[in-house]
């Protein structure tokens, strides 16, 4: 989801590598800073494609493979299949790095050997005390060496589950200190090593065997096995589903539960449908606002039900609201790559919204993946002197991509390769591979406790609307994929000044508009501190708040009397000093609740110069753009 923004300058400044920027660099062309702030839906027909606009001219087709270049690339895409779409050629070379050095380590073998024994030592201590602690319930209150969310139910305080499980966190922390620390492994390679050291171990963890698993004996005895029959049933159901590969039934339905705010699709490309959102206010403010999610979900993730949607709270406070629905693409959709994203995705929305909305400035947000593009297009319009936006919004979105986090595991030139070749094949990445890299990331949570649950205990749990929205998943188009992986996350070619749009480099230096950012705590996509980033690569004044929860429910956060939420929120000026993460969140003073009015307030002021100014609400669509359906539009329903 590409957003485009502008820069109110006049005077551009090019920026190479505007990695550590003087942001007195950047004061406008008149002299001046901004004040700095204290801190099943009825199908809805086909319609004809919008047509590119012909002054954004579409790149030359790349040459065609020579036999050579095909016969590697069907050899690549066998070994994907068979491997999982995981690079077993990464996997080994990382592990031979490590063990290796290690060999040649001395002093690490010692200190290896010296936390073997104390750890024996300490176990052997722990098991001495329980056994002179006597009676059972006595027993139960000797704290364990090793604690672990996994293992905090009681039950594992009977014998002999106690030992096993303290041997295994031991043995896990062993692998832990292991893998980390080993002078002359590349920092890739230690990372992988450890993360397949932790799956290995978790494959043999207590906790996730029939045998040595006391709240599944205790639940087996308790029921006389229906608990396994259930469990077998369900393991059964979920076979068949992955055979057929069809996903599991939901009570939420797109556009009847979810998606339902009221709106009309005015634009139809090959990338998108656009959709305006109906006013439910009598006044609105005169600025309209887009929004720019992710193409690898759905869009319907800023609009769930009712009670959390997003869309929904915006048009309630008065702002007229149009967000784009991505296509979910098919091996047709193969050539598909940024470039169009950009020019038939965000700048045909924006065009559209300045047609329905005249005269009057955007205020732009991309979510994840949107907000990355967003600030490609921003920086994009800032170059060539396009005034057309009026602030910059960003959601748990990554614009440095030195250090992306636990996803940069599945990342390197090895992996690339190898998915590329699968991906010729069929035209797209299937989603099922995203969701399988995700699920090895947060493994207890997504993958053991989940087999645990549903076929050892034989329970299964409710669906919401979030995790119904998150199985109704997305695929990515083969150009669009490997442009990203290469010239984001392995070449940073965007924070670096080296990211072409038509042909010329932008620069995130060029960036000058009021921007608000969203990062989550426990984001494993996009970790806050990476999004933070932005805060030395622009000089724009930049709100930031960093609010608990991870990438999707720490944006999914509506106001609610009983929420557990907080959030802190610093806002650096235009032109301020830059202000280390650790810093930032020593200094940053924090909220209960949500962030939601917080980025709303800052939007109202903002609105029309700041004025605040409220105007009669616009028509849905115009005669460019007509209303040519209900709201959510037919690509949602695409699967």
């Amino acid at each position: 989801s590409i957003v485009q923004m502008i820069g109110t300058t006049s005077v551009q400044v090019f920026v190479r590598t505007p990695k550590r920027i003087s942001a007195n660099s950047y004061i406008s062309s008149s002299g001046e800073k901004p004040t700095p702030k204290t801190f099943q839906t009825p199908q809805t027909p086909i319609y004809p494609l919008c047509t590119a606009m012909p002054n954004r001219p579409t790149p030359p087709s790349p040459a065609s493979p020579t036999p050579s270049e095909q016969l590697d690339t069907y050899a690549h895409a066998l070994l994907a299949r068979k491997s999982g779409s995981l690079s077993p050629v990464s996997s080994l070379l990382a592990w031979q790095d490590w063990a290796t050095h290690l060999a040649a380590s001395p002093g690490k073998q010692m200190d290896l050997a010296h936390l073997a024994a104390g750890q024996a030592q300490a176990l052997a201590a722990y098991v001495q005390e329980r056994l002179l602690a006597a009676p059972d319930k006595a027993q139960a209150q000797v704290a364990p060496p090793v604690q672990d969310r996994r293992f905090a139910d009681s039950a594992w305080r009977q014998w002999p589950f106690w030992l096993w499980h303290q041997s295994f966190l031991m043995t896990q922390q062993w692998w832990d200190a292991a893998t980390h620390g080993v002078r002359g492994v590349e920092p890739h390679h230690e990372k992988l090593v450890s993360f397949w050291a932790r799956q290995w171990l978790d494959m043999g963890s207590p906790g996730n065997q029939f045998l040595t698993n006391p709240v599944v004996l205790s639940k087996t005895a308790e029921e006389m096995g229906a608990n396994l029959v259930r469990g077998a049933q369900h393991l059964a159901e979920d076979l068949r589903q992955a055979a057929s590969g069809t996903a599991a039934e939901t009570p939420f339905v797109v556009g009847r539960d979810v998606a339902i705010t009221p709106g009309k699709v005015v634009l139809r490309s090959r990338v998108m449908e656009l959709i305006q959102y109906q006013p439910s206010t009598a006044s609105v403010h005169a600025e309209p606002v887009l929004l720019v999610p992710a193409w690898i979900m759905k869009y319907y993730i800023l609009d769930l039900s009712q009670h959390n949607s997003l869309v929904k709270y915006l048009v309630d406070q008065g702002h007229t609201v149009f967000c784009i629905s991505w296509k979910n693409p098919g091996a047709e959709d193969r050539d598909l790559g940024m470039d169009d994203y950009l020019r038939d995705g965000f700048h045909a929305a924006l065009d559209a919204v300045n047609a329905i909305v005249p005269q009057r400035k955007v205020h732009a947000t991309g979510y994840c993946l949107g907000g990355t593009l967003l600030a490609i297009a921003a920086a994009a319009m800032a170059r060539d002197g396009d005034d057309r936006l009026a602030s910059l919004s960003f959601f748990a979105a990554q614009t440095d991509f030195s250090e992306p986090g636990e996803l940069g595991l599945f990342i390197d030139e090895s992996q690339v390769s190898l998915l590329e070749a699968q991906m010729a094949e069929t035209g797209y990445l299937k989603a099922s591979q995203m969701a399988g890299a995700f699920q090895m990331l947060r493994s207890y949570d997504l993958l053991w406790s989940r087999l645990v649950h549903d076929y050892l205990l034989g329970e299964r749990s409710g669906v919401n609307d979030l995790m119904a929205w998150n199985a109704d998943a997305t695929r990515m188009p083969a150009k669009m994929h490997s442009q990203y992986l290469r010239r984001l996350f392995l070449n940073d070619d965007l924070s670096e000044g080296r990211y072409p749009v038509d042909g010329r480099p932008v620069s995130l230096g060029s960036l000058t508009l009021p921007t608000f950012m969203v990062g989550t705590t426990t984001d494993h996509v996009a970790p806050w501190r990476s999004v933070h980033k932005l805060h030395y690569l622009s000089p724009a004044e930049i709100t930031f708040a960093l609010t608990t929860g991870g990438h999707n429910a720490g944006i999914v956060n509506p106001p609610k009397p009983d929420s557990k939420r907080r959030y802190q929120l610093l806002t650096r000026a235009a032109g301020g000093s830059y202000l280390a993460p650790a810093d930032w969140e020593a200094t940053a003073p924090s909220f209960a609740g949500s962030w939601w009015p917080a980025w709303q307030q800052w939007l109202a002021e903002r609105s029309d110069s700041g004025s605040g100014k409220r105007v009669k609400p616009p028509r849905m669509g115009c005669t460019a753009y007509p209303a040519m359906a209900d709201a959510p539009g037919h690509y949602v329903l695409e699967k």
